[in-house]
């Protein structure tokens, strides 16, 4: 049978093309956005222990209890938000599903969902799953940097508005929203009476003095604000898909009913491991976060010196690069190529957005990697020069 026309587009994916070409090429692998390291060693010895003792059967629906209070307690400690554990918290495979959920629960066919340009690929993929029609509202150049078109943003919303999808610290770029750009979202938001959907994955990974601001704390957010976060970024574990959904409790029953029948539940034995590590790891986060701040002036320093113009990064684990100075204005093209003329792995921005030329040049490289693998990546990128 024929693939549905709604999910064309999305038969694979560039961070698997990428990889693939990374491995047959012994290539480092600045593409995908994974760490070498391990999380805290107490929360790898709790899953250990969670599964020595028999926790490997189905956890419950929603998750388990000491997760669902560990969830709710962080978000009360870090941002004043007070969420119920037993009805607005609900225990995800990971954010992409929580990202799903929320969609396919909350948005009838023809409805339309707002998006930022760039945006991560499971966005798209999960507005045509749902049926729904993505608008996208371009980041635009300021300075090193990047700014949200505010009256581009203002010009998506109408009577046809179902959500607003908000990614913050955001990937590909690495910027955080400013609060008058956040400020301008909840606006609409509430003009509108729109649904936001909020990305906050890399909530801790922030650098420079740079603080994370939840939409959901902004005025009249905390009551039409579904917020996502996970595990696999905060303590390096991507393959344990650990996520959550936090936010009112009509709204985390819309996304729990859609997410029942996409997974029921998942990551039984991790579900403890990361509840353990939320009440008594967060200063290895903290220390994690400075680390990873050093790795992006590391990398970036390394991009500047093969002759790549930087983009500044805030946050997440990723920087992007300009090779326009070196002559190379297509960078899907060129991420295709790298693996077998350098050794080295990246993925085109042009494959996070609709409108391909703004952004057909821009590379995303990832800087979460041991030292010496950033720095071996240098060493094979400074043959552009």
């Amino acid at each position: 049978m024929p693939l549905v026309n709604r999910m064309r587009p999305f038969t694979s994916t560039i961070f698997a093309e990428v990889s693939a070409l990374a491995v047959a090429h012994d290539a480092v692998n600045l593409g995908q956005g994974f760490p070498d390291s391990d999380g805290p060693a107490s929360m790898l010895e709790a899953a250990q222990r969670a599964i020595a003792e028999g926790q490997n059967q189905y956890p419950p629906g929603p998750g388990i209890q000491a997760l669902r209070d560990a969830v709710a307690a962080q978000q009360l400690d870090d941002y004043g938000l007070a969420y119920d554990p037993d009805t607005q918290v609900l225990v995800t495979v990971g954010a992409t599903e929580a990202i799903a959920g929320a969609i396919l629960g909350l948005v009838e066919p023809g409805r339309e969902v707002v998006m930022i340009e760039p945006f991560y690929d499971a966005y798209a993929a999960s507005v045509a799953l749902a049926g729904g029609v993505r608008r996208t509202v371009p980041l635009v150049a300021e300075g090193d940097g990047f700014t949200l078109d505010r009256e581009a943003l203002a010009a998506a919303f109408g009577p046809n508005t179902a959500a607003i999808v908000v990614n913050t610290p955001h990937n590909p770029t690495g910027t955080i929203l400013s609060d008058d750009d956040l400020i301008e979202i909840a606006r609409l938001c509430v003009e509108h009476d729109v649904v936001a959907i909020a990305d906050e994955v890399y909530e801790h990974l922030v650098f420079d003095g740079a603080v994370h601001r939840p939409l959901a704390t902004f005025p009249g957010m905390a009551e039409r604000t579904l917020r996502i976060s996970g595990a696999a970024k905060t303590f390096h574990v991507t393959g344990w898909k650990v996520g959550w959904i936090s936010g009112p409790a009509e709204l985390v029953r819309a996304a729990r009913a859609a997410k029942q029948y996409l997974t029921y539940v998942g990551s039984g034995p991790f579900q403890p491991a990361v509840a353990h590590a939320l009440r008594n790891e967060m200063d290895w986060v903290r220390a994690d976060a400075e680390g990873l701040g050093r790795k992006r002036i590391r990398l970036s320093k390394a991009l500047a010196d093969a002759g790549f113009g930087v983009h500044r990064s805030q946050g997440t684990y990723f920087v992007c690069a300009d090779p326009r100075p070196l002559g190379i204005t297509d960078g899907a093209a060129f991420c295709r190529e790298l693996p077998a003329r350098l050794g080295v792995a990246a993925v085109p921005v042009s494959a996070f957005v609709d409108d391909q030329q703004p952004w057909r040049h821009l590379l995303r490289f990832a800087f979460a990697k041991d030292d010496d693998v950033i720095d071996e990546a240098a060493h094979r990128l400074s043959r552009l020069t």
